[in-house]
């Protein structure tokens, strides 16, 4: 049965041992590859998802023997990408981005402007293109995402056992998360920890909109100053959570929004930026750190920064 016509009627699917404590919303979009994103999320927060009877939310962790039943869904017919729908110059540029891969894993320093994966518009994404790549590699899944402008370390499971081991390690805070911001203006002397907590309220368009909130859920960031450059900033940030748009949000708090941040950021010192070489997102995630599932080896994984962001540190520097 192909994954359009079941989607077409009522399916109760019986999660694996292999997808014990996987989120909800990863569970739907590996069964279900043509769905898009915002599909998902529509009929998990509609409640037409149902996890063994019961409503259920998009961040919940399913576990092995639950039944989640999936509603009727009209997919796209159009959605699936060929191997030859991708260009053969982006191929080229991810198969060069793999900073480390064995048999169990690899870690990606993805570009600025590829998605993590296709969907609400967007034909294909990196986890496409490295399906495309790795056609012997049946179970490539990520690991964890970052936004579209964001460049920088990306892990990405080869075996549902190493993806399973892998989000334990993240939820157990195993993992160590390091990014790169240049912020505008000059950070505020003796701010090095900022424990905000962070909403994140969904627009009628189908997008979100992160903001400090005391109703939001806890987050913490640490923020260090690099180097002061003209005008801006460079700043190393640690996470110890995961909040979407976290660093753009802390630092928007201290009065530093992020260089190139088309949402939270100032629009005039943007168009600045952009006469000097940096269209997008100044962030990017430079050091991952983790414990290989099989090997027990200690990870440290850096990405190079990419030449617009190094370029913008070496024009600006004092």
């Amino acid at each position: 049965m192909t994954e359009q016509h079941a989607a077409s009627k009522v399916q109760f699917l019986t999660v694996g041992e292999e997808d014990h404590g996987q989120r909800l919303d990863n569970f739907l979009m590996r069964h279900f590859r043509k769905a898009p994103k915002a599909l998902i999320y529509r009929i998990i927060r509609k409640g037409e998802v149902r996890v063994n009877k019961g409503r259920s939310k998009v961040s919940n962790r399913i576990e092995s023997g639950d039944v989640v039943r999936v509603p009727p869904m009209r997919l796209p017919q159009t959605d699936k990408v060929e191997d030859s729908e991708i260009p053969a110059d982006e191929l080229r540029q991810i198969e060069q981005a793999i900073l480390y891969e064995d048999a169990d894993l690899m870690v990606v320093n993805k570009p600025s402007g590829v998605a993590v994966h296709g969907g609400g518009g967007i034909r294909y994404g990196l986890i496409e293109v490295l399906r495309a790549l790795r056609p012997r590699a049946k179970r490539l899944e990520l690991v964890h995402r970052i936004d579209r402008d964001t460049s920088g370390c990306i892990l990405v499971a080869k075996k549902a056992s190493v993806l399973k081991a892998l989000h334990q390690q993240m939820r157990d805070d195993q993992f160590e998360k390091r990014y790169l911001a240049i912020v505008s203006g000059v950070w505020p002397k003796n701010v090095s920890k900022v424990d905000l907590p962070l909403r994140k309220d969904h627009l009628p368009n189908g997008g979100w909109h992160v903001k400090v909130a005391q109703d939001g859920k806890s987050a913490l960031s640490y923020f260090e100053v690099k180097q002061h450059l003209n005008g801006c900033d460079l700043m190393a940030v640690r996470l110890k959570t995961g909040r979407t748009h976290q660093i753009r949000v802390h630092a928007l708090a201290q009065g530093c929004a992020l260089v190139g941040d088309d949402r939270y950021g100032d629009r005039e010192l943007n168009k600045r930026f952009r006469k000097k070489g940096m269209k997008r997102l100044a962030l990017h995630a430079h050091i991952l750190g983790f414990t290989h599932p099989n090997t027990e080896q200690k990870m440290r994984i850096e990405a190079p920064l990419w030449a617009d962001f190094k370029r913008l540190i070496e024009e600006q520097s004092l």
